[in-house]
């Protein structure tokens, strides 16, 4: 342990000390004011005859007369399977009044990179019970989908929704001989939240029990900004001892990824550094990639870490360097749109600009049902169809337009009213969600049923075309 007297300046959340000797990078520092108190830092930068240590409390009361003392080590989430149920906050101290956690192991928060060789491709359903997820965007075991959302809409309600509701199908687990109810876990990740929203949180997952099999960790928005750039960190620490410790299968939920990175543009302001675009630092781009590569499964492990980030687009412009980055790394994205909100859709989830790029590897045959992908389609297809012929119609009017058209624009009208729109407390199976998706395709022509096989038509198919009348034509 080294101990200075040193501190030369004192910017932001930062403090600079001169150093005789050499100090590691990511060393944990304690700094001790003049009154006694402790402060837990960070060293942030280590040259030659000088210091820059982020500290997490923020900088009130630390002088030139403080003593800063390096502990030798980096930062370590203390893990054990007891922390199931517990609610700490965003450097990993329990605040829920339960008793200290006395852990098994140690884990270095930074956490250890998978070796490409050793990962094993995401392929296993996850249900979520959201249709537009599981029907149309199916999350993976292993896969980081993030959900782009913007301010105002209610991408909260859905990550708690999301949290009480998933789980791994029983024929899933059947297969591998897993326990569904004792091998799924939640890491739920709260950065730069209100007080009010961090209530709803709680509320939330201790009427509905999920707080049982979850973790919560809560940065609030009066926290430093600098416990922001540590709390993902814990998250997946104590995730991945979960998942490739302990064989759980985890779903880590982190919100808002925009605060995390408004938390590192204040560091790097602070630090002077030469902004990037917009203002954020020039390696935010690596910063977030070490984050959402946590995600995956390793060979030989049972248990998965799978990631769903949410963000808010500043301004909700998804070319924000935010959105832009976070969709170079992840696999995919689900995004909530404005326009739905305003209609009462809940979720409001456009399907139409999201995409899982691994959802091709998690449905089919034995996994969901053997009309999944086919079904998927064919609804983006007759979705995207009806959404044209909307512009159209308010051109010339739907008088103008021909059986077929209306039939299209029914469609559009119902997909969202009876698959998109399930409500905030509704869990449906993945077989439910392709019950109404068959109900909704029924309502064309086989024929205009072109990417779908025929023996999956004559099997699910009932016969909507040819009972249901086309609604009459509104001007």
């Amino acid at each position: 342990m080294k101990e200075y007297q040193t501190i030369t300046e004192i910017s932001g959340p930062l403090v600079f000390v001169e150093t005789d000797e050499p100090i590691g990078y990511d060393e944990i520092v304690d700094i001790e004011t003049p009154s006694g108190e402790i402060r837990r830092g960070q060293v942030l930068e280590a040259a030659s005859g000088y210091v820059a240590i982020q500290v997490f409390e923020g900088t009130d009361g630390i002088d030139q007369d403080s003593s800063v003392r390096f502990l030798g080590e980096t930062m370590k989430m203390p893990v054990t399977e007891e922390l199931l149920g517990r609610v700490l906050d965003g450097s990993g101290d329990p605040i829920d009044g339960g008793p200290d956690i006395v852990p098994e192991e140690r884990h270095d928060i930074v956490g250890a990179a998978i070796n490409p060789t050793a990962r094993e491709y995401p392929e296993e359903f996850i249900q979520t019970g959201v249709s537009a997820i599981d029907g149309m965007n199916t999350l993976v075991r292993g896969q980081k989908l993030p959900i782009f959302s913007a301010s105002g809409l209610p991408h909260n309600e859905l990550a708690l929704q999301i949290a009480r509701q998933a789980t791994v199908p029983e024929e899933a687990s059947d297969e591998e001989g897993d326990d569904e109810e004792s091998e799924f876990a939640v890491v739920f990740g709260a950065m730069g939240i209100t007080a009010e929203e961090a209530n709803e949180f709680m509320d939330d997952f201790e009427r509905t029990g999920a707080l049982e099999r979850s973790v919560v960790f809560m940065n609030l928005a009066d926290d430093p900004a600098v416990e922001r750039t540590v709390t993902p960190r814990m998250v997946l620490t104590t995730a991945e001892y979960l998942a490739f410790e302990k064989d759980y299968h985890v779903l880590v939920i982190l919100t808002d990824m925009t605060n995390y990175c408004e938390a590192l543009r204040e560091i790097g302001a602070a630090r002077e550094e030469v902004p990037g675009r917009r203002g954020y630092p020039g390696y935010m781009y690596t910063d977030l990639a070490q984050i959402y590569e946590r995600a995956g499964r390793i060979d030989g492990r049972e248990g998965s870490v799978t990631q769903i980030p949410i963000l808010t687009m500043p301004g909700d412009d998804e070319t924000h360097p935010i959105p832009d980055l976070t969709g170079y790394i992840t696999e995919g994205q689900i995004y909530v749109d404005r326009a739905l909100n305003s209609q009462d859709v809940s979720p409001p989830i456009n399907v139409l600009p999201s995409l899982s790029r691994l959802m091709d590897d998690g449905i089919g045959e034995g996994l969901t049902r053997e009309d999944h992908a086919d079904v998927s389609d064919q609804l983006y297809a007759a979705y995207a169809e009806g959404q044209d012929l909307r512009d159209l119609v308010n051109i010339v009017g739907r008088e103008a337009l021909s059986e077929s058209d209306n039939r299209y624009l029914d469609f559009a009208d119902r997909f969202e009213t009876e698959l998109i729109d399930q409500g905030g407390h509704t869990d449906r199976e993945i077989d439910e969600t392709l019950d109404i998706a068959w109900e909704l395709l029924s309502m064309l022509p086989e024929t205009e049923l072109n990417r779908i096989d025929e023996e999956l038509i004559e099997e699910y198919y009932v016969g909507g075309a040819e009972s249901e009348p086309v609604e009459a034509a509104a001007d």
